[in-house]
C-alpha cells in the first residue's frame, strides 16, 4: 500500500519511526513537511495544539478520505475530530498498531478514535511492547532541518517520574521508564549519519533516565553518551533536557566530556510557592544547587521559566528574576503558562475565572505604553533581564527588543486561541 506521512514544517522523531516501521512491513512510504499527499492512505503527525485551527490543515484533511492524526493532540480525540474531518485518531502509541490500522481500518484498534453512526468510538491505548523499532524512514532533507541546533531530536526512553502539572509527557508515556537497548539507539545514529545528518539531540524527557531501574542507571547513560559521541563527534550530540534532582557528578561530566557540554534545566520559578503549585517536585535551592555543580564541572547551563502560572504575584515573579540574577545562566528561555490538553494544567486555567488569569490582565506597570496582558509583560521583562544576567551580558539592541516584545505578544495570543479551542472541549479532557 501506498502511505504518505505528513509532518507540517517540522519532522516530528515519531513520523520518521513510523515511516521504518512501515517500510519494514512491506509498504511505500514516503514522509514529508508539505501538506501533500497522493497516497492510499495518509499519515499526519501533529506536535501542536494550535495546529489544529491551522485553515491549511484542515482543508488538506477534508479533502482526502484515509487521514489518520496522531501526535500529543491525541489525548483528547473529540477535539482533534471535531475540528478535523479525519478518519481516525491514534490516541497512544503507534508503532504496534500502525501498519493493522493503514491495512484495514481504525475498528477493533486499541488506542485509536473514529466516529461511527453519528458517535466517537474509542479503544483502549496498549504501551508498544518493545521500544527497539525498525531503522527509522529518513527523509532527504532531514538534513537541512533545525530543531534548537540539532537536525533532529531522537527518543532514548518513554515515560517520567515527575508529576509535573503543565507536562503531557507523564500523561501520554505513563510514570514507568521504558528504555531502547543501545543497540537499537546506536544503529538509528549510524543510519542517520549515513544519511548525511549531523547533529542530534536525546530527548524523550530527562535524558538520565535512560535505562532507570528504581535508580538513575548512570552506566547505561555514560555508556549511551559515550557510544552515540563515537559516531557523530561531541560537537554534534547534545542532551539538553534534564531535572535538578536527576543529575550528579557522573551524569554531568558525561555531558560535558561527550556532548557539546550544555545542559538545559526546567527551573520554571524562582518561587517555591509556585513550584510546589506546579508539582515540581523540587525547590529553589535544588535548583541552585545543580546550576552550581554544573557549572563547577565545566557545563554550560540554559533554563527555562514559565510566568504568569495561576497565583504566581508580583511577589512570586520577582523571585523569579532574583533567581536568575543570581544563577547567572548561559541562556534563558520563557513561556507564558500553557495549557496543554490532558494536563491539570488545562484544567485549572479553564475552571479559572478569566479575570484572575494574568493573561486577561491588562498591565499597568513599567510596559504599559506597550499594551501588554500582565503575563505578556512578564514574559518580556523576563527575557529581557535574561540578558542582563548572562556571564557575558548582550547589549540589548533595537532588534532584540523587538524580539523578544513580538514573542511574548505572540504566546498571549497562541495561548488565547487554545484556551477557546479548549473550551469547546471542555467536557472532554481528562
Amino acid at each position: 500500500m501506498n502511505v504518505d506521512i505528513v509532518s507540517p514544517g517540522t519532522y516530528t522523531y515519531g513520523s520518521l519511526v513510523l515511516g521504518g516501521v512501515l517500510k519494514e512491513k512491506g509498504h511505500a512510504v514516503k514522509i514529508t513537511r508539505k501538506l501533500e499527499s497522493q497516497g492510499d492512505v495518509t499519515l499526519l503527525s501533529l506536535f501542536s495544539t494550535l495546529q489544529l485551527l491551522d485553515p491549511k490543515i484542515r482543508d488538506f484533511v477534508a479533502a482526502r478520505e484515509n487521514v489518520y492524526v496522531g501526535g500529543p493532540v491525541g489525548l483528547c480525540p473529540e477535539m482533534v475530530l471535531g475540528e478535523l474531518d479525519a478518519r481516525a485518531v491514534v490516541t497512544g502509541e503507534g508503532e504496534d498498531i500502525v501498519a493493522r490500522l493503514v491495512e484495514s481500518g481504525p475498528v477493533g484498534v486499541p488506542g485509536v478514535a473514529f466516529r461511527q453512526n453519528g458517535r466517537i468510538e474509542k479503544s483502549h491505548p496498549q504501551p508498544t511492547k518493545s521500544l527497539d523499532h525498525a531503522l527509522p524512514l529518513i527523509p532527504d532533507d532531514l538534513c537541512q532541518q533545525n530543531v534548537r541546533g540539532a537536525n533532529v531530536y531522537i527518543e532514548t526512553h518513554r515515560g517520567c517520574l515527575g508529576s509535573c502539572s503543565f507536562c503531557q509527557v507523564p500523561r501520554f508515556f505513563g510514570r514507568t521508564i521504558r528504555s531502547r537497548s543501545i543497540e537499537n539507539i546506536v544503529a538509528e545514529v549510524e543510519e542517520m549519519k549515513r544519511c548525511g545528518i549531523s547533529r542530534v539531540a536525546i530527548s524523550g524527557g530527562t535524558g538520565s533516565l535512560f535505562g532507570y531501574r528504581n535508580k538513575v542507571n548512570k552506566e547505561a547513560f555514560v555508556q549511551m553518551l559515550r557510544s552515540l559521541s563515537a559516531i557523530l563527534g561531541k560537537r554534534n550530540l547534545s542532551v539538553p533536557d534534564m531535572r535538578v534532582d536527576l543529575v550528579d557528578e557522573t551524569i554531568l561530566k558525561a555531558v560535558r566530556d561527550y556532548t557539546i557540554g550544555w545542559v538545559f534545566f526546567g527551573l520554571e520559578s524562582g518561587s517555591d510557592v509556585i513550584l510546589k503549585a506546579m508539582r515540581k517536585g523540587v525547590t529553589v535551592e535544588d535548583n541552585h544547587r545543580a546550576i552550581r555543580l554544573a557549572k563547577s564541572l565545566g557545563v554550560r547551563v540554559g533554563g527555562s521559566f514559565i510566568v504568569g502560572y495561576p497565583g504566581e504575584s508580583r511577589e512570586d515573579f520577582e523571585e523569579t528574576m532574583g533567581f536568575a540574577e543570581e544563577a547567572m545562566l548561559d541562556d534563558v528561555f520563557v513561556s507564558i503558562a500553557e495549557p496543554i490538553p490532558g494536563t491539570p494544567l488545562a484544567s485549572q486555567i479553564l475552571n479559572q475565572p478569566q479575570e484572575e488569569l494574568s493573561l486577561f490582565q491588562e498591565h499597568k506597570g513599567e510596559y504599559q505604553a506597550l499594551k501588554l496582558s500582565e503575563a505578556e509583560a512578564r514574559c518580556f521583562e523576563l527575557m529581557l533581564h535574561g540578558e542582563s544576567c548572562k556571564p557575558i551580558p548582550r547589549a540589548l539592541t533595537n532588534d532584540l527588543y523587538n524580539t523578544y516584545l513580538t514573542e511574548a505578544r505572540g504566546q498571549g495570543q497562541d495561548i488565547k486561541k487554545v484556551m477557546t479551542l479548549l473550551g469547546k472541549y471542555r467536557e472532554y479532557l481528562p
